[in-house]
């Protein structure tokens, strides 16, 4: 394999170069010594690396998540789960609060729908209503 440069790197695993060196300024990614002369040259791992972080965000797990997924490894598969399934919860409380707000909005489209043109916007007015806040 030729030489790893950071934008060699970038391109590889389609992430930025800024990308690549805040992972390395929080601790996901170790940054290769600088040669006396040339460009610091990172290994095969380092695409692996930045693969498997991408892969678990896709999945929603955050950068600190991620550390600590990565902290762990492969003989410690129940607390990985344990991350894993904590992460599953927490998706589904996001899901129930998004189809709440969901049905809150849906409502408030039908309330404005409903409102003669010429009179002031129904949803602008649940949002100043002191009292329209318990309604939300």
């Amino acid at each position: 394999m030729p030489a790893l440069t950071i934008g060699k790197l970038a391109k590889q695993t389609e992430v930025s170069i800024e990308t690549i060196r805040h992972y390395q300024r929080i601790g996901l990614l170790t940054e290769p010594a600088k040669p006396d002369s040339g460009y610091r040259v990172y290994s095969a791992d380092a695409i692996a690396q930045i693969r498997f972080i991408k892969r678990a965000q896709q999945a929603g797990f955050t950068l600190k998540e991620i550390a600590a997924l990565l902290a762990l490894d492969g003989a410690h598969c129940a607390d990985v789960r344990q991350l894993a399934e904590q992460k599953y919860q927490q998706i589904d409380r996001q899901i129930r609060d998004l189809t709440a707000l969901r049905q809150v909005l849906e409502s408030l489209v039908n309330d404005c729908q409903q409102t003669a043109p010429a009179a002031r916007c129904a949803i602008l007015d649940a949002f100043s209503d002191d009292d329209a806040s318990t309604n939300l």
